[in-house]
């Protein structure tokens, strides 16, 4: 009997109860992994030390990345019997990459070059061995399509930056991780549109990784940080993503948001690119340093110090990008270039305000 269902059992036809089942297992291996993870950490002391610039004062361990990655392989190994194997196994190379990078990271201390070298040669399994790449730029400034190693070098750029982008923004408890969780269910409706069934189970079950991340992560007595393990990956996961639905909406004139599809993505990851623009700006152009030197010119670090809590922070830098999010979507009628003249106009603006408002009351 359990044979016959499993051999005729179609995720197609069960979509809701797949991409279901795909998040509670996600949910449930990463929720039961972290006490084991606590328990290891604090036992070995692999703790994190509070310094001058950190917004935490107590030692928490910054293994949280363990869980994540824990939770994918093993969703993406149960459900790829009926998915695209070639692009979960070429993922789960990369994951695992940046899983050793990002591990090593976090216990002692790994060159930022060793780093930039994994993410490379991560991104470049997926480049490569799918095709699946940026092939032009939809016809921002009258751009179409660009030559093939110009295309692979620009969609290398785009992995690297989002990585770097995300990783930039774990700074405060919940942010990274609530901001990730938004993209990923995005990804999730725009991967079913386009009827990427194994795109949309990845980006599901990185929605129940987090979800269990963030219940740890926003405790007081069980806390829990993503740490560089698990930025990476998640970054990658999300530049993936990003890469994926530009690469289908670009090469199947028949997909939805087959016009829109830069501006959706630059609205889906706004706030971890301005974030990181903004910040490089600063260390550049005002203090004339090095635009990797750690600082505390971040935006989550400005809300905080105009007297918002870090979980008030949190909030409003998620709801603010969702907005983000809910505004492009409501454009993409406009042609390309205006939808993405609008969100550089209309993102900074919304982000303003809750300064605004504070300086006000």
């Amino acid at each position: 009997m359990i044979k016959n269902l499993l051999e005729n059992f179609s995720p197609e036809d069960n979509l809701i109860i797949w991409l279901i089942s795909a998040f509670i297992l996600a949910f449930v291996i990463a929720y039961q992994s972290f006490p084991t993870i606590l328990y290891v950490a604090r036992t070995k002391h692999l703790m994190d030390e509070p310094d001058r610039r950190s917004l935490h004062t107590n030692k928490t361990p910054t293994l949280g990345g363990i869980g994540i990655f824990i939770s994918l392989v093993v969703v993406m190994t149960i459900t790829g019997a009926y998915l695209n194997t070639k692009v979960l196994l070429l993922v789960m190379g990369g994951l695992t990459i940046l899983f050793f990078l990002g591990l090593k990271d976090d216990l002692t201390v790994l060159a930022p070059h060793r780093k930039f070298t994994g993410q490379l040669i991560s991104a470049l399994l997926l480049v490569f061995f799918t095709n699946t790449r940026i092939i032009g730029l939809s016809d921002i400034m009258d751009i179409n399509e660009i030559p093939y190693w110009l295309s692979i070098c620009f969609t290398l750029f785009v992995y690297i930056l989002i990585i770097n982008a995300y990783n930039l923004i774990d700074g405060i408890d919940g942010l990274a991780g609530t901001i990730a969780l938004t993209a990923s269910a995005v990804f999730v409706y725009l991967f079913i549109k386009a009827g990427e069934l194994s795109l949309a189970t990845i980006a599901v079950a990185l929605g129940g990784a987090l979800l269990a991340f963030l219940r740890h992560n926003f405790s007081s007595k069980r806390k829990i940080f993503m740490g560089d393990t698990g930025s990476m990956i998640v970054g990658f996961l999300l530049a993936f993503f990003t890469i994926s639905f530009i690469h289908k909406a670009q090469t199947d004139i028949l997909i939805e948001y087959h016009y829109a599809a830069p501006a959706l993505a630059l609205a889906i990851l706004f706030y971890p690119l301005m974030d990181t623009f903004r910040v490089f700006f600063i260390r550049i152009i005002i203090h004339k340093s090095s635009p990797f030197k750690p600082d505390k010119n971040h935006v989550h670090h400005r809300f905080i110090s105009s007297g918002y809590s870090s979980l008030v922070t949190t909030i409003l830098i998620t709801g603010i990008n969702l907005i983000i999010i809910l505004i492009a979507f409501n454009l993409v009628h406009l042609n390309l270039n205006t939808q993405i003249i609008l969100l550089m106009f209309y993102g900074p603006v919304l982000y303003v305000i809750p300064f605004m408002v504070k300086k006000i009351f």
